[in-house]
């Protein structure tokens, strides 16, 4: 018998994986923006390039963790509610056999590690390794469900990803004009 918790560490190492990369790209283009502003050199009368370099790398990563740990809660319930609203599954067995899904994001995660200099490459990474992820799922999770249940998923995933990254584009294009328009040389 499988020991049906074989894959519970995973999605833990895979942000931590996904944190890591983004933090280590994001405490470069930060030096670099700390140079070109001057507050590198007065950051480094406290502290030696090496602290300053592991201690960025530690808010950055911790940023990204709790970024990827919140989108990780939102799809899971997200997916969960359309599973309820969609399923016929009683007993669970899709969520149990969509668990073995957990091995392509850590493999994404782990290919990130090669990018770490491109956030565009970054980027890729993360939405190649999410969407072959939902193929995978969506594939495990038809030998269970109807054809109608399946594209009421789909569908239903996508709206809502799609209206929470339009809502989320919105927020900070608003919030970018409003700073804008309040400085006082944009007039």
């Amino acid at each position: 018998m499988k020991n049906p918790y074989i894959y519970g560490y995973l999605p833990l190492f895979t942000i931590l994986l996904f944190s890591l990369t983004f933090g280590i790209y994001t405490v470069g283009e930060s030096i670099e923006i700390f140079t070109s502003i001057g507050v590198y050199a007065g950051m480094r009368e406290f502290l030696s390039d090496i602290q300053l370099r592991v201690f960025l790398l530690i808010i950055f990563t911790l940023l990204f963790f709790m970024i990827f740990s919140a989108l990780k809660v939102i799809s899971e319930t997200i997916h969960e509610v359309g599973m309820l609203l969609f399923s016929k599954d009683k007993e669970g067995e899709t969520m149990r056999v969509a668990r073995g899904g957990y091995v392509i994001l850590f493999f994404g995660a782990l290919i990130s590690a090669f990018f770490i200099q491109s956030i565009i490459a970054l980027m890729i990474v993360v939405m190649v390794t999410v969407l072959v992820y939902f193929v995978f799922t969506v594939y495990k999770m038809s030998h269970f469900m109807s054809f109608t249940g399946m594209i009421g998923l789909i569908f239903f995933e996508i709206i809502f990803w799609a209206t929470f990254i339009t809502t989320i584009v919105y927020v900070i294009f608003k919030l970018y004009n409003g700073i804008l328009a309040s400085l006082p040389f944009a007039n």
